[in-house]
């Protein structure tokens, strides 16, 4: 990204010697470099994550291009038509039967 040389890192020390002051100046940049650390380690996940995402797309957009891909939602499809026709025959099926089942009450011979 960008290029520290040790003359730069040297002012930076100098300068943070006369502000921070020699007591603090240990703990200050033990602070600093847990946060540098945390900040890399995010950094590392984010780029990992990224990667693993990309890698994920690449491989959805191989299978779909697949011929074997293509055949599966090909029988996909026949499958749905195929229950669509079988549920349209049961209903048919179902109308018949229920009209045939329709019986009616017998007439009751009773005398008083």
């Amino acid at each position: 990204m960008f290029e520290v040389g040790f003359s730069e890192l040297m002012m930076v020390g100098l300068v943070a010697l006369i502000v921070i002051g020699p007591q603090k100046l240990p703990t200050v940049a033990r602070v600093a470099g847990l946060w540098i650390g945390k900040t890399r380690q995010t950094v590392d996940q984010l780029k990992n994550e990224i990667n693993l995402q990309l890698q994920a797309e690449e491989l959805r957009q191989l299978g779909q291009q697949s011929p074997v891909a293509q055949q599966l939602q090909q029988t996909i499809t026949d499958s749905e038509a195929a229950i669509l026709e079988i549920n349209a025959a049961l209903d048919a099926f179902g109308e018949q039967t229920s009209l045939q089942t329709e019986v009616p009450e017998p007439q009751s011979n009773k005398t008083i």
